[in-house]
């Protein structure tokens, strides 16, 4: 049974930082690439950033770069998101899902986790 869960969101003021991690169990972590996605109330889903399974590529969404950054473990089955500089507009819940392949990132992924709220104040 494959499961992907998140952890380290919390409530955060502007300015600070935050990591989250998505740990995996239930299937071959290195054959996957990994997806963090972010939705807020109201909003669509959006991909703010994604690594491929290796780690050598990564992608960013434009309202993240630069602030944001994503790393894997693949001996410890786990997918890292650096959240700097949070904004209240970072405000969300976000969440990690893995599909298999060679891709940094892809239009559908397969296993998703249960998500971690980030809050930020201003």
């Amino acid at each position: 049974q494959v499961q992907l869960v998140e952890s380290g969101g919390g409530l955060v003021q502007a300015g600070d930082s935050l990591r989250l991690s998505c740990a995996a169990s239930g299937l071959m972590f290195s054959n996957y690439a990994v997806g963090w996605f972010r939705q807020a109330p109201g909003k669509e889903r959006e991909l703010v950033a994604a690594i491929s399974k290796g780690g050598s590529g990564t992608y960013y969404g434009h309202s993240v770069q630069g602030r944001f950054t994503i790393s894997r473990d693949n001996a410890k089955n786990t997918v890292y998101l650096r959240l700097n500089s949070l904004q209240p507009e970072d405000t969300a819940v976000y969440y990690c899902a893995a599909v298999r392949g060679s891709n940094t990132y892809y239009p559908k992924y397969d296993y998703w986790g249960q998500g971690t709220q980030v809050t930020v104040s201003s």
